[in-house]
């Protein structure tokens, strides 16, 4: 009979167990193939990593299979060569978990209707592959969340479906992602990637899966530090585009023009970055990630005044654009009810086809329940996609470029400044402009053009 092993053993036979994974065909799944999965996917496997590309939708598993793309900043020669090579492939088929070494979620976390976090898609997500997990496996989270959404909640789904426990037969880590849609100096390999594991072992594991595709890699202590990182990152932004906003609407007052005064501003080499204001927030990030640390702070008694303070200021940007549409519109005796109204930039930032949270469409709604017939124009956005948020706008048709259709409005309201927009042509053609993107700064033309 063989002696009973000692407890050292057996902790030194785990650790040989997790670390000694049976033979997986993928390197890696990625779950979720939007504006943050099919980059990291494609960089992946632009490094010669097996990449496996999980979706519900249908629609972008046949356009990635066939080598074609949905996103615009994303040309489809990219994804057809690593296709056509064989490092990349996508299905509907969330049991084909069990073929990969390491699992990368990276679906949407939005806020409910009462401002909460939904970390819906996260948990669907863990459930939906849990069955599938094999020992030795890795399960990394992307998806922007508040601290202990994958130690506490994301691991519960996932032992629960599995019967296995992270850490010990698994491993677990958060690394959050940090696209920049729309920059062309924005590319996933340079861009450091924090990491943060459960155990010391699960962030060792997810150090070496992301070394594979940056080139620098940013250890933390924890999953909850990680997930804080992100945070920060984006409550800096939202602080301090609260700040810019807040100004343009004081020196308005005091008839300075705050774009100038940031220009100058950033002449400064040291203590200043600058930040601009806008219409308000949009993106998947700067709306909505502040309030998931606002709302996990009420747990352990602690309030976020500086974070709900900027959230107020933002969200009531659009109001203040819609004032400065009716008092440009009441100059020329015009009412806003009746009026013609033509919104220029739907998508949330400049030169991209992103319009999550965009707040072109809080300025659609605005006017249209104030009485204007409005219209939109965007260069990458030629008819609007089903959403969760404005499914009702959904098959609404971008116009026609032309003097005849513009000049038909009775103002143009510049919402997000794209490049490859003529705004000379814009104010020539347009009867009324309100420019809340300085896009039409320079521009000189017998249109009156108003800054808002």
């Amino acid at each position: 009979m063989q002696p009973p092993l000692n407890q050292d053993k057996i902790s030194q036979l785990d650790t040989f167990l997790l670390l000694a994974p049976a033979i997986f065909m993928n390197d890696l799944a990625i779950v979720g193939l939007g504006y943050v999965g099919l980059p990291l996917g494609l960089q992946f496997a632009k490094n010669d990593c097996q990449v496996l590309g999980l979706d519900i939708d249908a629609a972008k598993v046949n356009a990635i299979n066939a080598g074609k793309s949905y996103i615009h900043h994303i040309p489809a020669e990219s994804i057809a060569d690593q296709v056509n090579a064989g490092r990349l492939k996508a299905s509907t088929d969330f049991s084909l978990v069990s073929e990969s070494r390491a699992v990368v979620i990276c679906v949407p976390s939005p806020l409910n209707k009462n401002r909460e976090p939904d970390i819906s898609y996260i948990l669907k997500t863990g459930a939906a592959i849990a069955p599938y997990l094999k020992p030795g496996i890795l399960v990394v989270l992307e998806s922007t969340t508040y601290p202990g959404t994958t130690d506490e909640d994301l691991r519960e789904v996932l032992e629960q479906g599995s019967g296995l426990t992270a850490g010990k037969d698994f491993h677990l880590a958060f690394s959050p992602e940090r696209e920049d849609p729309g920059n062309p100096d924005s590319k996933v390999a340079k861009i450091p990637k924090v990491v943060g594991g459960l155990t010391p072992a699960c962030l060792e594991q997810a150090k070496e899966l992301y070394s594979r595709a940056v080139e620098r890699v940013v250890p933390v202590s924890s999953c909850r530090a990680a997930e804080a990182t992100k945070l920060l990152e984006n409550i800096f932004r939202s602080i301090n585009i609260a700040l810019v906003n807040e100004l343009k609407v004081v020196y308005e007052a005091m008839g300075i023009d705050v774009w100038e005064v940031i220009e100058a501003a950033k002449t400064k080499p040291f203590g200043y970055m600058p930040f601009y204001p806008g219409p308000g927030l949009g993106g998947h990030c700067i709306p909505i990630d502040p309030f998931y640390l606002t709302w996990k702070a009420r747990e352990y008694g602690q309030a976020t005044r500086f974070i709900e303070l900027a959230g107020e200021i933002n969200t009531s940007m659009p109001t203040y654009v819609v004032h400065k549409v009716a008092e440009a519109l009441n100059s020329v005796r015009k009412p806003l009810n009746g009026s013609k109204v033509l919104l220029v930039g739907l998508s949330y930032k400049a030169n991209v086809d992103d319009d999550r949270e965009s707040p072109g469409y809080i300025l659609l709604e605005m006017l249209k329940n104030a009485g204007a017939e409005v219209a939109f124009y965007d260069p990458y956005i030629p008819v609007i996609r089903p959403s969760r948020e404005h499914a009702h706008w959904a098959g609404t048709e971008s116009i026609a470029w032309d003097q005849s259709t513009v000049g038909s409005f009775d103002l143009t309201l510049i919402a997000t400044a794209h490049a490859n927009v003529d705004y000379q042509q814009l104010c020539d053609w347009s009867q009324l402009v309100i420019d809340t993107r300085n896009a039409t700064n320079g521009i000189k033309s017998d249109t009156r053009v108003v800054k808002a």
